[in-house]
């Protein structure tokens, strides 16, 4: 421990809060909570031979400390939770992209909205989730939307709206979707009543909301308002159908809350069951970004910091396994969060029917995590379509996953340059891009350059026992093939694929076959090769216009005597260009930083 940290763990106090471990560059590592700041940290610089590897690597690697006093340890909890979600140290197990997990929002207006968000907007909205099954949320919308006859639209909708009738009713009201709230056709309190049985319904109480609807239905009936009672029927058979579709797991008809992980040597997933009424409503499961050598116990802990922070529904009893660590402090946290701060339940059930229930989430969990294995484990580069198409097109032994392309360009034979493009698995490698000054040709002679750039590049690769492309393409026809050939053929590259693409009609040559080759001209492959000869022809002409605009500048000014490199680059940083300095008078020249006026006649003179 340096003498820097030592400074700073005796000036930590003993009260709980929250400490940051960094490393050199000032990035944090790890933020753990304690109940006494002073004695955690001094546990960690000061470890036992029992030490875990993973924090080991941990303590090598720290190099600053910070701490953050708070007056209880669930403040420290929760503030804990925030800096891991906000930052994500490595050393943490962290909620992998959480950020995009979606939620139900209902918004805080008079007449709210329900929909599926995955920004989350702290302006008196309710969110429900976080779902992580995109499809299985859609599906619960969808069955809400046939239940409840609520808005759909985004109308900005209150009293002085509907005062002023700024809004119409859509076809959603005309056939029974809506109950208009957009022109005032249902109060206020009675669509504020729908929105809370849609809340009853997202939170999984079905039972409760059944039974409501029910005795309204007869009350409706009784005073006779047979309209508005046919129409709760409707909703009250969409509920029960949706309701059956659930299965009965537990007899005790309570809710809870299941949650576990699992834990592989390089992935780890975390699983809850939401239960209501004694019916699984729901099932989450999260990837968890961990480092290895982590345990179950600490990442089931972490799963509850994450996932109850984001939720704002906390059952009465939640079921979790293995049991988690601090769970004195995560009971005393997740009561403060209940309606009310009602006592809440952490249990490790250990036989009879909830623990009949903690072994099928377990199942779950176990299965998710083999499944994540086995997808990773035969993961590799999704192949372009473009890619596998040329191949077949082109009957090539291997997938051409790395094309380089080489075009040539000049003006009338003067500043010759090639250029270099590579496209890996379909898309551009900018950074493996290459400029070529032609050396040793002279003249307008496309060929000649062509193969001598490609010796230039292949020797090169040879040299240094780099990987040859999968494929070669030059720009143009028979001629530029031939020319490229050749040169293959001289280094013994004769195995090696190339072909050459025609601008004219777009027609693709192979060595030693007079015929064009027979790819569609709409074919994917075929607008890869087409990308890759447009880029290369960009990329070549850029190159030729800087040098050939760079000897025209030179050519104009260097044969002034008097004016080197850094009076000819002043001159142009002035004016802009050779015109601008010619066009400049005798005595705007004479005000640039050494230029005389003498000199700056000698100019004028001879650049007219």
């Amino acid at each position: 421990m340096t003498k820097k940290l030592e400074e700073k763990l005796s000036r930590v106090l003993q009260k709980p809060g929250v400490y940051l471990l960094k490393d050199a560059a000032d990035k944090i590592l790890y933020v753990g909570k304690a109940k006494r700041l002073r004695a955690r940290l001094r546990s960690h610089f000061k470890p036992g031979n029992d030490e875990p590897y993973r924090h080991q690597v941990l303590m090598s690697k720290v190099r600053d400390l910070e701490t953050i006093v708070t007056d209880t340890e669930v403040e420290a909890l929760i503030l804990e939770a925030n800096f891991i979600r906000e930052h994500k140290p490595r050393y943490n197990v962290n909620l992998k992209d959480d950020k995009s997990f979606p939620y139900i929002r209902v918004t805080h207006e008079p007449y709210p909205r329900v929909f599926i968000t995955r920004k989350i907007i702290r302006d008196g909205s309710r969110y429900f989730g976080p779902y992580t099954d995109a499809g299985g949320i859609r599906q619960l919308m969808a069955a809400m939307r046939k239940i409840f006859p609520i808005r759909t639209c985004s109308l900005q909708i209150d009293v002085s709206s509907i005062a002023a009738r700024r809004n119409q009713v859509c076809l959603n009201f005309h056939i029974g979707r809506c109950k208009g709230p957009c022109e005032g056709r249902i109060p206020a309190a009675d669509y504020g009543e729908m929105i809370e049985q849609v809340v009853r319904f997202v939170r999984g109480k079905n039972d409760k909301l059944v039974k409501d609807l029910t005795a309204r239905m007869h009350s409706l009936a009784q005073a006779e308002q047979f309209e508005e009672a046919s129409l709760i029927r409707d909703e009250l058979k969409g509920l029960v159908a949706f309701q059956n579709r659930q299965k009965v797991v537990d007899p005790e008809l309570m809710d809870r809350d299941l949650l576990t992980v699992a834990v592989g040597e390089k992935l780890a997933v975390g699983v809850v069951f939401n239960v209501r009424d004694g019916k699984i409503t729901n099932r989450r499961h999260f990837p968890l970004q961990t480092e290895a050598g982590v345990t179950r116990n600490e990442a089931v802990t972490a799963l509850m910091k994450h996932y109850y922070l984001r939720t704002d529904f906390v059952p009465p009893e939640v079921l979790v396994a293995p049991a988690p660590d601090e769970i004195d402090f995560l009971t005393e946290w997740l009561s403060a969060r209940r309606e009310k701060g009602r006592k809440l339940r952490i249990s490790i059930p250990q036989r009879g029917a909830k623990a009949q229930l903690m072994a099928m989430c377990t199942r779950n969990a176990d299965l998710i995590l083999s499944e994540m294995e086995t997808q990773k484990a035969q993961a590799g580069p999704r192949i372009s379509a473009a890619v596998t198409g040329l191949k077949d097109a082109l009957v090539l032994e291997k997938l051409p996953m790395r094309i380089e392309a080489f075009d040539i360009s000049n003006t009338q034979g003067t500043d010759s340059v090639a250029s270099l493009v590579v496209f890996d698995n379909g898309r551009p490698r900018k950074s493996a891009y290459r400029h070529f000054n032609i050396k040793t040709v002279q003249g307008p002679d496309d060929f000649a350059s062509m193969a001598e750039v490609l010796e230039r590049r292949l020797t090169r690769l040879l040299n240094e026992e780099q990987a040859l492309p999968d494929l070669i393409l030059v720009d143009g026809g028979k001629g530029q093939l031939s020319a490229a050939y050749a040169v293959l053929k001289k280094l013994g590259l004769e195995d090696q694929p190339i072909i050459g693409l025609a601008k004219r009609l777009e027609e693709v040559f192979v060595p030693l076959v007079a015929e064009a080759q027979t790819i569609p001209k709409h074919s994917p492959a075929l607008r890869l090769l087409q990308q890759l000869r447009d880029e290369a022809h960009r990329f070549a002409i850029t190159h030729h216009r800087k040098r050939r605009s760079k000897r025209i500048i030179s050519s104009a000014l260097d044969g002034i005597a008097g004016v080197g490199p850094a009076r000819r680059k002043a001159l142009i940083e002035t004016f802009g260009s050779v015109r601008g300095v010619r066009e400049a008078s005798v005595q705007a020249l004479s005000e640039v930083p050494g230029v005389s006026p003498k000199l700056a006649e000698s100019i004028k003179e001879k650049l007219d």
